[in-house]
């Protein structure tokens, strides 16, 4: 399972699902949940740091492939 917020990857809906998911359902995941998150720092007003700081698709796919267990 992978969740993908735009927000800090503390306190937010991916976290709660993530728990849920874990504590309820783990005897049928394959694989640890994995979050793709805002990165965990203040949010920058510059446009290539905002680029930076959002989930994208390199980090989305890499974290497909880590569940995966694709090289």
């Amino acid at each position: 399972m992978v969740l993908i917020e735009e927000s800090w990857p503390l306190g937010n809906i991916s976290t709660e699902v993530a728990f849920k998911v874990q504590r309820h359902a783990f005897d049928y995941l394959d694989a640890p949940v994995i979050r793709v998150t805002g990165k965990d720092v203040p949010l920058p007003y510059a446009p290539t740091l905002i680029d930076a700081y959002l989930p994208n698709v390199h980090r989305i796919i890499e974290a497909v492939k880590q569940v995966m267990y694709v090289a």
